[in-house]
């Protein structure tokens, strides 16, 4: 049986990231979001995000399953909220773009279609630049299923599509090039969709005066306010299923505030706070801390240091055969897993001592110094720049005694 998906994948031509050019407005890259959570099984909601090249402005819409027909309805419905026509759709390779439903509806409606490489990310940066920036921070990365589910996050994309497009900026690249192994990019100011529109010399006149009397009518808090509610909403409804079988409670009850003017008063504080949102991540909850059961080592642990000081290359099933002979009761072949835990333990213990005398100790014999040769061709210290010591004693070095003789016992001896 032939792959039409396939066959229909290998007609769309192919679009890289540099081969854009400056398109005027109008052509988008498309993806999907899924939001099903830690597992992929069954149904869950999707969102189509669409990006304008030119302009950035971005629209996104859940779908309520991943399927091409609402894939079609969704674009549609996308078609009436971007301020001027579709020209062009970039998609990846995902068989919900790639198949005989999305590719000719797009080719009726006279729509250049193009698709990314596959496994190139980076073909399709502007959109997935808005999964992670306009979606993922909106929504989170919980499970979400059902009608009701994609309503009220159908009400939050309706509010932070006027609210990302008119009043939150970004950088948009305006130039890359590369110098030897170092790659060195510039951007243009920080600006909105609206404000690159407006700039824009390919936007008609009608186009822009309608989008400056949609601006003026705007309200940022209030937008701000009804993302905020829906998103509480969401959050009493990320992984619902999982967190009733759990008997699990919500990640966030805090009530959302009742008007704008009472929202702006708690912008400052929530900024302080960290504005914990209902749709992240739950936080990690740490592990209660293991208690240390017993071992049979524990009674036998000085004997076993007494033999590792008189024989320090003793081995792991050494030590076992000798604790058989003691016990044979308690120790067999299989305890050596136990005696090289503790023979690491105790090497590790006895090497930080070790660095902590030469470190820290009190030694009063210096250190040689290399690169000086003496008259019979030794490589040794330096002549010491101190008087000899007269008299006999004790100092210590690395953690040993070390007997010091007087020059005149010396001359005796030689």
């Amino acid at each position: 049986m032939p792959d039409f998906n396939s066959a229909i994948r290998r007609e769309v031509p192919i679009r890289t990231f540099n081969d854009w050019n400056s398109p005027p407005p109008g052509f988008c890259e498309v993806d999907m979001v899924a939001h099903g959570g830690t597992s992929v099984a069954g149904s869950f909601i999707q969102t189509l995000t669409m990006v304008d090249i030119a302009t950035g402005w971005t629209e996104c819409l859940p779908l309520v399953a991943r399927d091409s027909s609402l894939v079609v309805e969704a674009m549609k419905h996308a078609q009436s909220l971007f301020p001027w026509l579709l020209r062009g759709l970039d998609f990846d390779n995902d068989s919900a773009f790639m198949n005989d439903v999305v590719v000719p509806w797009c080719h009726q409606q006279k729509l250049e279609v193009t698709r990314s490489r596959a496994y190139k990310k980076n073909d399709q940066a502007f959109v997935e630049q808005k999964n992670g920036a306009v979606v993922r921070r909106l929504v989170g990365y919980g499970r979400f299923d059902g009608l009701e589910t994609a309503r009220v996050m159908g009400r939050l994309y309706a509010a932070a599509r006027l609210y990302v497009n008119f009043f939150q900026p970004s950088f948009k690249l305006k130039e890359k090039r590369r110098e030897g192994a170092k790659v060195i990019k510039r951007y243009h100011p920080p600006s909105t969709p609206y404000e690159r529109a407006l700039a824009h010399p390919k936007v008609t006149a009608a186009v822009k005066k309608r989008l400056r009397d949609q601006y003026r009518s705007l309200n940022p808090i209030a937008l701000l306010a009804e993302i905020r509610a829906t998103q509480e909403e969401l959050g009493n409804r990320v992984d619902r299923r999982a967190g009733q079988a759990r008997g699990q409670q919500p990640a966030c009850t805090s009530i959302a505030p009742a008007t704008a003017a009472a929202f702006a008063k708690t912008l400052g504080k929530s900024v302080k706070a960290g504005e914990p949102r209902a749709t992240h991540r739950r936080s990690h909850r740490s592990y209660k801390t293991r208690v240390r059961m017993p071992s049979k080592l524990d009674p036998h642990i000085a004997a076993i240091e007494g033999w590792l000081a008189e024989q320090p290359r003793l081995t792991a099933l050494a030590i076992v055969g000798r604790l058989r002979e003691k016990y044979p009761e308690e120790f067999g072949a299989r305890q050596h897993s136990i005696v090289q835990r503790l023979l690491r333990a105790l090497r590790r213990k006895a090497a930080k001592q070790m660095v902590a005398q030469e470190v820290f100790g009190e030694a009063t014999v210096a250190a040689p110094l290399p690169g000086v040769v003496d008259g019979s061709g030794h490589v040794g210290p330096e002549p010491p720049t101190a008087p000899l010591v007269e008299q006999g004693g004790k100092a210590t070095w690395r953690g040993r005694s070390v007997e010091i003789r007087s020059t005149a016992a010396m001359a005796s001896s030689g």
